[in-house]
């Protein structure tokens, strides 16, 4: 299973805790830039890592987070794949399609399977603080 960054581990942000992430990506690189940019997030108590589409939904399914950070192109089961998954179950985890391949295809693709966020992984990276505050803005 991924590994789990707590929020009172060192490094991380210790304010108090309020939203749960799942990471996934095949990519360690990115899913540590990623826990990088939310650890400036005071709004998150628990991170979870996946590197490839089994692991990520088991995590999703176990952890249900508020929000999943998911590639499209990942080994053992592609994101769309866990995105189609993620709303069968009708599970009102929101999820953010973060990928390399921002082509108009993947995007309709991935936001008729119900995707809340399509975010080019070049070109909208930092959005990625903004779809968290926007959450939180939003449920309180």
């Amino acid at each position: 299973m991924g590994k789990t960054l707590k929020y009172n581990d060192p490094g991380f942000n210790k304010k108090y805790p309020l939203m749960k992430v799942v990471i996934a990506d095949d990519s360690s690189l990115l899913r540590d830039r990623i826990k990088s940019l939310l650890n400036s997030i005071n709004d998150i108590s628990m991170v979870y890592e996946a590197k490839n589409g089994v692991e990520a939904l088991q995590l999703i399914m176990e952890k249900e987070p508020d929000l999943a950070i998911i590639d499209i192109r990942m080994p053992e089961m592609n994101g769309i794949e866990v995105l189609k998954q993620i709303r069968k179950l009708n599970m009102k985890t929101r999820v953010c399609i973060l990928t390399s391949y921002p082509y108009p295809q993947y995007k309709k693709r991935c936001l008729e399977a119900g995707a809340d966020y399509f975010l080019s992984k070049i070109e909208d990276f930092e959005e990625i603080e903004i779809v968290i505050t926007d959450m939180v803005t939003n449920e309180c």
